[in-house]
């Protein structure tokens, strides 16, 4: 199958291109790189540099490649800017969207995958969510996502386009990006491994579902060789075990400084510190990846902790690159 991935060269876009090339697939890259890196994409697959709000360049590269199917994981993916710029979080998240869509409609594509969210739509829950679980979304990212899943169904249901949503947990691993205000088990491991002390907010008490990246890779390759039941649905990615930040750091603690140990490096990473309190930040985000099991075959394979060790290796062997 020939798949275009947008967000390719990015964290989970990366680990899917993988995963669908040791499937036997064949796949092309849309990228814009603003956060993604050439470097993350497999060698001798294609890498369209532009920005999917650009409909005109988007649809040449769809008229070139001709993907049977796509998946999409371009997005502007931070909460905390959708409500300073919910102006631009939109034109990214929805408007393109609405390009990628209308682009895979034109060309003929048959499968779409989309990159949605579980914590952001259900909202502050304490046991696992399922997918009947209310959608109430509050920030202008969830906004964005929860339209998102409702522009799938309405291609699914005009114009026959098998649609799928994936509403991701906490999606953490190699390749994350450890910049800017995304992906806290990549900021931790950057500060750690730099033998310096990472910040928490509040108390540290927020759960949440950590979710391994090359895991929702599976998930992804497997809702693009779904090819039964409704025009559209929705699968929660995660693993339902809750974790608080001040556990995840204390993890990752002990993780990198064994890597910092191995590499005769005398330094001691100090114990986290706290900072304030972020506002909006739900105390606690799970959900249940049953119906995602029972329908695709999918669950998680790697434990946090083996996953929180996979990752400090990884940014312990990329350090210094």
């Amino acid at each position: 199958m020939r798949v275009l991935v947008t967000g390719g060269a990015g964290f989970i876009g990366s680990h899917i291109v993988d995963a669908l090339l040791a499937r036997g697939h064949q796949c092309a890259v849309v990228d814009d790189l603003s956060s993604g890196s050439p470097a993350n994409v497999a060698q001798g697959v294609p890498l369209y540099e532009l920005d999917i709000r650009d409909a005109a360049r988007l649809s040449r590269v769809f008229a070139e490649f001709r993907p049977e199917a796509v998946c999409h994981q371009a997005a502007q993916m931070s909460v905390s800017r959708s409500v300073r710029e919910p102006v631009f979080d939109a034109e990214v998240n929805a408007i393109g969207l609405l390009n990628v869509l209308g682009a895979a409609h034109q060309s003929g594509a048959k499968q779409f995958v989309f990159a949605s969210s579980g914590g952001v739509l259900y909202g502050d829950v304490a046991t696992p969510a399922d997918e009947e679980h209310p959608a109430d979304p509050i920030s202008p990212y969830g906004i964005t996502k929860w339209v998102g899943e409702r522009y799938l169904q309405f291609y699914a249901r005009e114009f026959g386009l098998f649609c799928t949503a994936l509403r991701y947990a906490n999606v953490y691993g190699p390749r994350q990006n450890p910049h800017g205000e995304a992906g806290v088990v990549a900021i931790f491991c950057k500060k750690m491994l730099a033998g310096e002390s990472p910040t928490i907010n509040g108390d540290g008490k927020y759960i949440r579902d950590y979710v391994y990246g090359p895991d929702v890779a599976q998930a992804n390759a497997r809702a693009l060789e779904r090819t039964t039941g409704p025009g559209f649905a929705a699968y929660n990615i995660g693993t339902a075990v809750p974790t608080d930040v001040n556990e995840l750091a204390a993890g990752l603690r002990e993780h990198c400084q064994r890597l910092l140990n191995d590499a005769r490096s005398k330094s001691v990473i100090p114990q986290p510190q706290h900072g304030p309190a972020r506002a909006g930040d739900l105390r606690s985000s799970i959900v249940s990846a049953a119906k995602a099991q029972r329908e695709l075959g999918w669950t998680p394979s790697v434990s946090i902790r083996d996953g929180l060790r996979q990752t400090a290796e990884w940014f312990a062997a990329h350090s210094a690159k």
